[in-house]
């Protein structure tokens, strides 16, 4: 990716004032969530080797670089959206489209502080919140709610 085009992490930023230099080792992130953005370019440029570095020695030991790989040519990458970054906390959405089907991965991941950066321990999904609705549902054959005086079939819900 060249250091003048948007970063892939939605930051509005260029990638070279962005994640280039972090996932390059030329700077350190300076907080969890410059990591989270970070580690989203490098999924999307391939960068395995930037994956594996941040995260815990723990998760390091589990990392497998060819499937990690495999993973980042397979998807196509739609983007990144911070929701929440608090502490050493990070709630995010990444959307993609994996074998031919879109994807929306949402997330709390946790950081630590290792050997004086910010690095991946562990995520766990976030499942989404269902739709509550404000009023009764309406049932097919009741009146419909516009006052038409049809079933609802018959008029609205058609």
């Amino acid at each position: 990716m060249k250091n003048e085009e948007l970063c892939p992490c939605k930051s509005g930023r260029s990638y070279g004032d962005c994640c280039g230099p972090v996932i390059s080792g030329e700077r350190k992130a300076a907080s969890p969530e410059e990591v989270m953005r970070a580690r989203y370019s490098a999924y999307v440029t391939e960068s395995v080797d930037y994956l594996k570095a941040s995260s815990t020695r723990a998760a390091q030991e589990e990392f497998d670089e060819n499937a990690s790989r495999a993973w980042c040519r397979a998807a196509t990458w739609h983007g990144l959206e911070i929701i929440r970054a608090e502490g050493d906390e990070v709630e995010f959405r990444a959307t993609y489209t994996a074998n031919g089907e879109f994807c929306n991965h949402h997330e709390l991941s946790k950081f630590v502080r290792e050997d004086g950066e910010w690095k991946f321990a562990d995520g766990e999904f976030v499942s989404e919140k269902p739709v509550v609705r404000e009023e009764p549902k309406v049932g097919r054959n009741d009146l419909c709610p516009c006052g038409s005086g049809k079933k609802y079939k018959k008029c609205c819900g058609r």
